[in-house]
């Protein structure tokens, strides 16, 4: 996806990215992170786009999270893929976008978002640990939307 906006510094996105890259090694879980700059519908609607345009239901175990950020509109969504999903529940789900938005509400972006990157990790790394023959399916970088 082109980007026409970046929200994060380069240092930022590569501390976001090695979040990522640490979560993902315990795991055979995906994590990614989008930024859409003009969402086009509400946020968890956009989520769904956006995790079908990605690809993330292909994931051998349907273990990928999808976190959305829309800075514009001041909003965020977490999804998790069905196999996910089915291990932790809504209320998990709810309590990462409470983690995130604590510390949105500071203006720390990526720190909020590598706090909620570590604990999808842990709970990947709880119900999918790492397999010796686990490939990374999905690209760790973010992708940007218009």
């Amino acid at each position: 996806m082109a980007s026409t906006i970046k929200w994060f510094t380069e240092e930022e996105e590569v501390r976001i990215v090695k979040a990522i890259r640490e979560a993902e090694e315990n795991t055979s879980g995906e994590i990614r992170i989008h930024v859409e700059n003009n969402l086009q519908q509400p946020p968890l609607a956009e989520a769904l786009r956006v995790f079908k345009e990605l690809e993330m239901h292909k994931t051998a175990a349907r273990n990928g999270v999808l976190i959305l950020l829309a800075p514009a509109q001041k909003s965020f969504a977490i999804l998790g893929d069905e196999g996910i999903h089915t291990k932790v529940g809504s209320d998990f789900w709810q309590e990462e976008k409470e983690l995130m938005r604590s510390f949105f509400a500071r203006e720390a972006y990526a720190d909020g978002l590598i706090a909620a990157i570590r604990q999808v990790g842990e709970k990947l790394k709880a119900f999918f640990p790492y397999q010796t023959d686990d490939a990374n399916e999905l690209s760790d970088d973010l992708s940007y939307g218009s």
